[in-house]
């Protein structure tokens, strides 16, 4: 049960200090604890755990224009931060983690504008049917967190000339282009500003869980934590990882993400397998491409290595189908607001679309 409830708001507008201060709050959540950390950054796009940089993000074209690619922990796709737009972080022990408790702090923060949100699809907020909150979920060692994006004023224009969102995805959520799905608080309700989203989310956050707020100070924040983490959220291998040259490259679209696989060939065995996903499973990737290394290059081999490997789970957890009329809070990539997380097993319909996605490539070599 939640009794302490801090927050947490940073003036820096440098990514990768604001994504090492996340997760040295996620590592330091004590239980019965809940954290919210509001935060900004200025011109930066922020792939995905599992994300191909070049994919997703015009990276020359950002670079020259000054602004940040970073990369975070969590699953799930691309976003466009700058100065219209809040992040938000819930930090929180497994025990009290609760999605839709959570999620109704966004809700309510926006009622005295005379805005009603609801939660769609994967992991969108909307209004109206238009996505202003972006979610993605993080969980390990018995902590998680739950951040996300509020859309108030930015620069739409920036935000489609950056990302480079496929045609496969934009054809899922029936769109035509990234800014036709997204919208503005801001164009909703002319009053609005950042400041006054920022001071009705801690008044919401306060009435929610019902806990005196306390303010994390700078003091409690160890420098030194924080710049070890800081080196490896603006190292080059972190935000772009290795380069491979593979041998077959092939992909798909699934209603749980997009999924695409490159594997290297030596000696009739994949030497190297790098996976990509925007699933909301921030452990599939590896999971995935772990089992593919070292096997040799024929069909039923991988075939036995997906199934008999890969950790499948084939029961669902009932605490993760409580949030959102009975969609997981928690690892199951196929339904709606998911997170990451570690030692459950990827969830079988993911596999099975995973396993009928090799068994279509005409690529092996013969039995």
């Amino acid at each position: 049960m939640v009794s302490i409830t801090k927050t947490y708001i940073t003036d820096s507008l440098d990514p990768y200090r604001n994504l090492a201060v996340e997760e040295f709050l996620l590592d330091g959540v004590n239980p019965g604890e809940c954290i919210l950390y509001l935060w900004q950054n200025a011109k930066t796009v922020v792939i995905g755990r599992n994300q191909n940089a070049y994919k997703e993000c015009r990276t020359d074209k950002l670079q020259r224009d000054g602004g940040f690619l970073a990369r975070r922990l969590s699953g799930g796709g691309c976003v466009y931060h700058d100065l219209g737009n809040l992040n938000f972080t819930f930090l929180v022990g497994e025990d009290d983690y609760d999605v839709s408790r959570q999620l109704s702090v966004i809700v309510k923060a926006l009622e005295p504008f005379g805005l009603y949100a609801e939660e769609t699809g994967r992991n969108d907020i909307c209004i109206d049917g238009r996505k202003f909150s972006g979610n993605a979920f993080c969980m390990r060692q018995g902590r998680c967190y739950h951040h996300g994006t509020i859309l108030v004023d930015v620069d739409m224009a920036k935000m489609s000339e950056y990302l480079s969102v496929s045609a496969d995805k934009l054809s899922s959520k029936g769109v035509a282009s990234v800014k036709s799905r997204v919208v503005n608080l801001k164009d909703l309700n002319p009053d609005i500003d950042v400041m006054g989203i920022r001071e009705s989310l801690i008044e919401a956050f306060g009435e929610v869980y019902g806990a005196r707020l306390q303010r994390i100070t700078e003091d409690a924040i160890d420098g030194d934590a924080i710049s070890k983490l800081y080196e490896k959220y603006a190292s080059s291998e972190w935000i772009y990882g290795a380069h491979m040259k593979a041998d077959y490259v092939f992909s798909q679209r699934f209603p749980w993400g997009e999924i695409e696989f490159n594997l290297k060939i030596q000696a009739d065995r994949i030497t190297d397998a790098q996976v990509f996903s925007d699933s909301m499973d921030a452990d599939l990737a590896e999971t995935i491409s772990m089992q593919l290394k070292g096997v040799p290059f024929r069909k039923e081999a991988v075939l036995t290595a997906l199934r008999v490997d890969s950790g499948i789970r084939t029961e669902s957890i009932n605490k993760e189908k409580e949030a959102f009329a009975g969609h997981s809070e928690v690892r199951i990539p196929s339904s709606g607001f998911t997170s990451s997380g570690t030692g459950d097993g990827i969830e079988l319909g993911v596999i099975d679309d995973i396993y009928a996605l090799f068994k279509d490539q005409e690529i092996w070599s013969e039995e």
